[in-house]
């Protein structure tokens, strides 16, 4: 794992066998996501993203206490004082998400602890999310008075469905792991002494899957969250057709014949 720079917060990876492990970091604060932190973001899933060794990316938070327990709203006097500051501010963290939300690879949350405000706002940009039983997810931007960004509840409808995310955000309470996990806001709920060593096999067996077949998936996905009009099912059709012809489609093919587990180059 890169070294902790001179801050006691900060956004630290670490890449080992195909999977890339972004750690948000700020203990002291529950991992409140700092401002710099938010502007890290999109170059370091940017770099992940164009390793050709990396196959899958884990966001989860330093510690097991939290994954991130939102924006750090010690900095809001200053950094989101008003209407001006506040659209500055949302710009970053949209570019954030969106740096999440459009990176190719799987992205995969890990979630200890709490999970709240723009900590649940990062972790529903990935493409999963598996939570230890201690998990404890909220919105409470009811009770601090904000105006939540569109994108942000648009993702949580398509997650959770309206009425959970009304739900979410009219009441403004914390869930528990098991109740998240029933409204679908999460994939997977283990103990907590085992996230570690489960979300590890969860994303080594994406990361030993063909890796141009996962991203022909989660670029299909990605269409039908678009109006009709608006896909691109031309260019969607060109990755699947690579899919076919590709170096890893004969070797999927040749190892079922074989009997043996394929090995995957992602060409």
């Amino acid at each position: 794992m890169t070294a902790p720079g001179p801050t006691a917060f900060g956004i630290d990876t670490d890449v080992r066998d195909g999977v890339a492990w972004i750690v948000v970091r700020n203990p002291a604060r529950l991992n409140a996501l700092r401002l710099e932190m938010w502007e890290a973001l999109p170059a370091t899933i940017a770099t992940l993203a164009r390793d050709g060794d990396v196959r899958v990316l884990v966001l989860r938070g330093h510690g097991t206490e939290a994954f991130a327990s939102g924006a750090d709203i010690s900095e809001f006097s200053s950094r989101r004082k008003d209407a001006g500051s506040a659209a500055a501010y949302e710009a970053t963290t949209a570019r954030a998400f969106e740096a999440v939300l459009g990176c190719e690879k799987p992205v995969v949350a890990m979630i200890h602890g709490v999970c709240i405000g723009g900590g649940l706002a990062l972790a529903a940009c990935a493409d999963l999310r598996v939570a230890a039983d201690d998990g404890r997810f909220a919105v409470p931007a009811a009770r601090l008075g904000l105006g939540y960004h569109f994108s942000g509840v648009e993702r949580l409808v398509r997650i959770v469905g309206p009425s959970s995310a009304a739900e979410l955000f009219f009441t403004a309470r914390q869930y528990g792991a098991a109740e998240a996990l029933r409204i679908g806001l999460v994939n997977q709920v283990v103990p907590k002494a085992e996230l570690g060593e489960f979300v590890a096999r969860y994303v080594g067996a994406i990361a030993a899957n063909a890796p141009l077949t996962i991203r022909a998936a989660k670029r299909a996905i990605r269409e039908t969250a678009r109006a009709e009009a608006e896909r691109d099912i031309a260019g969607l059709t060109r990755v699947i057709a690579g899919c076919f012809e590709s170096a890893d489609y004969a070797e999927g093919v040749r190892a079922f014949l074989e009997k043996r587990a394929p090995r995957f180059r992602g060409e």
